[in-house]
């Protein structure tokens, strides 16, 4: 693969993960957060979410950077950069795939109430 394409590829990643935290952030959150406490707006979900951006920005000014000079790309700094933020990202996926566990839900849902859920 080609820097370019790499570059590319990387920045879709940026774009792909603001826009799937975004739409949780606005429409799953506040409705999860009414009855959740990990989900409302200044707990531990929107937290991570905050601290995976400022590793998502980091790595979009790299990307950038590297786009206008591909002479400098290192993948040392790449590694370095995604490595910044790696344990915040898989904490988060699997405090989300714990806390929206069918035996989680239920402390909070009922199954008819999971359908007003927009997932």
């Amino acid at each position: 693969m080609s820097l370019r394409m790499y570059l590319r590829v990387a920045n879709d990643l940026v774009r792909h993960l603001n826009t799937h935290h975004t739409i949780e952030e606005r429409y799953i959150f506040p409705v999860l957060g009414r009855r959740m406490p990990s989900f409302q707006e200044h707990d531990m979900h929107v937290k991570s979410h905050e601290a995976i951006h400022e590793g998502l920005d980091r790595l979009s000014a790299l990307i950038k950077k590297w786009i206008a000079e591909p002479s400098t790309y290192s993948p040392t700094e790449m590694r370095g950069c995604l490595d910044s933020w790696r344990e915040v990202l898989f904490t988060h996926l699997d405090q989300e795939v714990e806390d929206l566990s069918g035996e989680n839900m239920k402390k909070y849902w009922k199954l008819e109430e999971l359908d007003t859920i927009p997932m």
